[in-house]
């Protein structure tokens, strides 16, 4: 299982795009997903990989816990780079 960070999601779509470093973004939509109903842009997943006619899709996609998928102790300090629950784009 691979493991990244959601770059784009589109709640109107039920569909977005995980990061695939300097390749082409990866997509996912909502059916893949199997213990959430939607993904936060910056969060970490878990998934499989697979190649189509249309590019790289993210199947069976899990949302990594927090605390999993930041890799840092966090002891209440806001850091900029972190995941701000709540927070849409």
């Amino acid at each position: 299982m691979l493991q990244t960070t959601v770059k784009k999601w589109f709640r109107d779509k039920n569909s977005g795009f995980l990061d695939n470093g300097s390749g082409s973004d990866i997509m996912v939509s909502k059916s893949d997903l199997t213990n959430c109903e939607f993904l936060k842009v910056g969060v970490m997943v878990e998934f499989e990989c697979y190649s189509d006619k249309r590019g790289l899709i993210a199947k069976k996609v899990k949302l990594l816990p927090l605390n999993k998928s930041s890799g840092q102790n966090n002891k209440g300090k806001y850091n900029a780079k972190e995941f701000r629950p709540g927070v849409m784009t």
